[in-house]
């Protein structure tokens, strides 16, 4: 079954610059994991991890402008019928004006105050006339006014309407241009960061440890975490398949090339190696005795005998090795080597992190 988690970001919006540590010795060729990756390799391995941050924080924006889009229309829908109303209340008052011109037209409302004097039969007959005159002359005059207030509102609320629509379109097609510029950049930076990783992994050398800073996690020693933060659960502890000499020994997680790859707890790096079918790998051994390997990177940020905390990027995601696509391979072990792997999924949950 296939399972999806996003988690907050923990990197500030667009400010995570990312750069490489002092230089450390190279290691010879040949010896795995015990060097700094040099200064283009570095900067690659950065410039993923800054993109890939940069992306995800440019799709949070395009996603909360989407959602304002979203309510936006809701409310111009409520908007719209309220305009209707007020559209119909126009009409109805057109019509009073007509029915009142109609009934003047008829009482002979629009002759002059003269003319009244000289067709009444009476005083009282004058002064009713008069009085209807000056009421219907009123009415017609409050009709107007009232007509010319509620179209004066209707076309305000509609300028205003279109102006929300125009700056809420503009808005939402510069994140979408953000967006695809930034997604642009991270897949041809992944494509060169894949290629290194495919030539160091051919020559199994490893390019030694590219170090990238480290974002604000809050976990400590005692925690335990997922490896990575953002996923979909692929091929899963025990399945079958052409690609294994007998059952999956782990659990994978379908990542897109230079995903950072996190220590799920706090442990010591026991191997680092390039080659074979695990490609570029990691194994930590953890306090309660138990390993964990995260293999198939595209590179490695951590050497053989380092400390490691929960949540620490210990490296990037990839696809070297005997990988069908872009994923990490995820295990928990009872001892370094293959062959000794449990349920990694029930051996998270029994420490409170659930896939």
């Amino acid at each position: 079954m296939r399972s999806y988690r996003r988690h907050r970001l923990v990197v500030p919006v667009l400010l995570c610059a990312l750069t490489m540590l002092a230089a450390r010795p190279t290691a010879a060729p040949g010896e795995p994991g015990s060097g700094t990756g040099t200064g283009a390799e570095a900067g690659l391995s950065a410039e993923v991890a800054r993109l890939y941050e940069e992306a995800a924080v440019a799709t949070q924006q395009y996603e909360a402008g989407r959602e304002e889009a979203e309510r936006q229309r809701a409310e111009a829908q409520r908007a719209e019928e309220l305009l209707d109303a007020q559209r119909r209340h126009i009409a109805s008052l057109h019509e009073d004006l007509g029915r009142i011109a109609r009934a003047q037209y008829r009482t002979s409302g629009g002759l002059p105050v003269a003319a009244h004097m000289i067709l009444a039969d009476s005083p009282d007959g004058l002064m009713r006339g008069q009085h209807a005159f000056s009421q219907a002359h009123l009415a017609v005059n409050n009709a107007i006014s009232k007509n010319q207030r509620a179209e004066a509102r209707l076309a305000a609320d509609e300028a205003r309407a279109a102006d929300r629509w125009q700056a809420l379109e503009k808005r939402n097609v510069q994140l979408a241009g953000l967006k695809a510029d930034i997604e642009q950049k991270l897949e041809t930076a992944r494509s060169r960061l894949q290629g290194e990783a495919d030539a160091a992994v051919a020559a199994g050398a490893c390019r030694g440890a590219v170090r990238l800073d480290q974002p604000e996690t809050g976990f400590t020693d005692g925690d335990w975490v997922a490896p990575v933060e953002t996923y979909v659960l692929s091929a899963s502890y025990g399945s079958g398949g052409a690609r294994w000499s007998s059952r999956h020994t782990g659990q994978d997680f379908a990542v897109p090339i230079g995903t950072p790859v996190r220590a799920v707890g706090a442990g010591r790096v026991v191997k680092v190696s390039c080659g074979g079918a695990f490609g570029m790998e990691i194994v930590l051994k953890h306090a309660d005795g138990y390993y964990t390997q995260y293999a198939h990177l595209a590179s490695l940020a951590v050497d053989q005998g380092e400390h490691v905390s929960p949540g620490q990027w210990i490296g990037q995601s990839g696809t070297t090795g005997n990988s069908t696509g872009p994923h990490l391979h995820f295990e928990a072990r009872v001892t370094p080597e293959t062959g000794s792997a449990v349920n990694p999924v029930s051996w998270l949950a029994a420490r409170g992190v659930s896939l």
